[in-house]
């Protein structure tokens, strides 16, 4: 979708006002479960778009750097989706929301005794611990070349932050032996923990999160570098369990509010899916109750409604959007 001068400047100007809009919200903590979170800025607050022809608009702390954290799990599910095949992964991990904390491991030892989703840390878990690769080293570099596929740039580990979720994440211990005891999890448990936690503590701007939810609503294409990060066979399965499973225990309210896939993590960040349009990343630290950004589901909440970008809201969707992204329609905004 080409953008004029002028659409760019209404893009860049209705981002602005949200920026300043919600910048100044106190509300929320800091993670501190896992101590190096805590020591993040709480003032922080960056807007990404990044259109399906590769245009990003963006305002505030965008280049400011986090842990990928939670937000991690919608792409390794995809990874594992291609290594083994839809049916396969399902016999290891559901599709069904919780309406649990993402730390539960309660459920685990009841019914199939398998992980509901992939979007909680036990079915996370699960999902990685599938990743093929002959040793540690090879799954390690398959993710972080699956990751940099998305993104457009080489990615790093935080490693002061992966020790630090390695030496206090003891309820992740306990659920993937609970799992390898069910016979979810299998090989080596250490290195399947150790690859989790690598994969939480990748480090990516707002601006990064735009482009991987970009990548998702364009098919599986980086709509910047054009490369394929995802068979597009497996693109709605991904972006289904974001829409039903992807914003904790807060995501039957966050579809039927704003309506767009999506995946939170404690770091701060959420990447939202325009199916078909474009992505959308926000940061912001400060978590509320259920555990995701307090200011960057104000963003969303307000982006989706301005511009019904509701998932369900087909007929406003394309009329608002179009309107917004060149500039003629009334400045209601």
């Amino acid at each position: 979708m080409f953008l004029t001068g002028a659409a760019v400047t209404r893009v860049e100007e209705f981002l602005q006002a949200l920026h300043d809009r919600y910048q100044s919200l106190r509300d929320g903590q800091l993670a501190s479960y896992i101590p190096e979170l805590a020591k993040a800025n709480p003032d922080w607050l960056g807007i990404s778009v990044v259109t399906l022809d590769g245009r990003s608009f963006e305002v505030g702390d965008i280049a400011q750097k986090f842990t990928i954290q939670s937000i991690s799990k919608v792409f390794v599910y995809g990874m594992a989706l291609e290594d083994h095949g839809r049916e396969a992964l399902l016999k290891k991990v559901g599709v069904e929301p919780t309406g649990d904390p993402f730390n539960s491991l309660i459920r685990l030892d009841m019914d199939s005794k398998r992980p509901d989703n992939p979007m909680i840390n036990a079915g996370a878990i699960a999902t990685t611990s599938l990743l093929k690769g002959q040793n540690p080293t090879e799954r390690l570099n398959r993710m972080l070349a699956m990751f940099e596929r998305y993104i457009g740039h080489e990615v790093f580990i935080d490693v002061p932050v992966f020790m630090s979720e390695r030496a206090t994440g003891h309820r992740n211990r306990a659920m993937a032996h609970l799992m390898f005891n069910f016979g979810m999890v299998t090989g080596d448990v250490d290195e399947a923990l150790d690859l989790y936690f690598q994969q939480c503590s990748l480090l990516v701007t707002g601006h990064d999160l735009a482009v991987m939810a970009a990548t998702l609503a364009n098919g599986g294409i980086n709509p910047v570098t054009g490369e394929r990060a995802l068979d597009e066979h497996y693109v709605q399965d991904v972006i289904s369990v974001m829409l039903t499973c992807g914003m904790y225990d807060y995501s039957g309210e966050w579809t039927y509010r704003v309506g767009m896939p999506a995946k939170s993590g404690v770091g701060g960040g959420i990447t939202a899916v325009v199916p078909g349009k474009l992505g959308i990343g926000t940061f912001s630290p400060p978590l509320d109750a259920k555990g995701n950004s307090y200011r960057g589901i104000r963003v969303c909440e307000s982006l989706a409604r301005d511009f019904g970008l509701h998932l369900f809201n087909v007929a406003k969707a394309d009329r608002d959007l179009e309107e917004w992204l060149t500039g003629s329609g009334a400045d209601s905004w």
